[in-house]
C-alpha cells in the first residue's frame, strides 16, 4: 500500500477511536446504543420499568424532524427528514432486540430536536417495550 494510503487509513481509525466510533455508525445504530444501557439501568425484579430518553445529538444525526419504527419482528429504523419531509438519512438495526422485546410496532413521527421516550418493563425476565412516544 502506497505511504499515503497507509498514513489516511491510521488517521480515519484514530479519529473513529477518539470519537467513538460515531464516523461508522448511523442514528439507528446510536439509539440501539442508548436501548441497550437502559436495560442495564432496568432493574431485575419482575414489573421494573424505566423510561429511555433519546435526543438526536447532532446536526449530523437527524437535524431535522425524523420517523422511529420499532417493530416486533426486531428491527429499529430511523429515518431522518429535512423541513419539507424528504428522507434525507436513514439507518436500521437488530442490535437493540438483543436486550428488549417489542410485542408490537411502533412508528413514531418526531419534531427536530425532540426527544423520542421508550418505556420499558421487566417481563418474564426480559425487557419489553410498553410504549414509544
Amino acid at each position: 500500500m502506497h505511504k499515503f494510503g497507509s498514513c489516511g487509513l491510521l488517521l480515519f481509525l484514530s479519529l473513529a477511536a477518539i470519537t467513538g466510533c460515531d464516523l461508522l455508525s448511523d442514528a439507528a445504530t446510536r439509539l440501539a446504543y442508548d436501548i441497550e444501557a437502559a436495560e442495564g439501568r432496568l432493574g431485575r425484579e419482575p414489573g421494573a420499568r424505566y423510561s429511555i430518553r433519546h435526543t438526536p445529538a447532532n446536526a449530523s444525526e437527524c437535524g431535522g424532524p425524523y420517523t422511529v419504527q420499532l417493530d416486533k419482528v426486531g428491527a429499529l429504523i430511523v429515518w431522518c427528514r429535512d423541513v419539507s419531509g424528504n428522507t434525507v438519512a436513514s439507518g436500521s438495526t437488530t442490535y437493540h432486540s438483543r436486550f428488549i422485546d417489542t410485542a408490537q410496532t411502533y412508528i413514531v413521527d418526531k419534531a427536530a430536536g425532540s426527544t423520542l421516550v421508550i418505556e420499558i418493563e421487566r417481563r418474564n425476565g426480559r425487557a419489553v417495550v410498553t410504549n414509544v412516544k
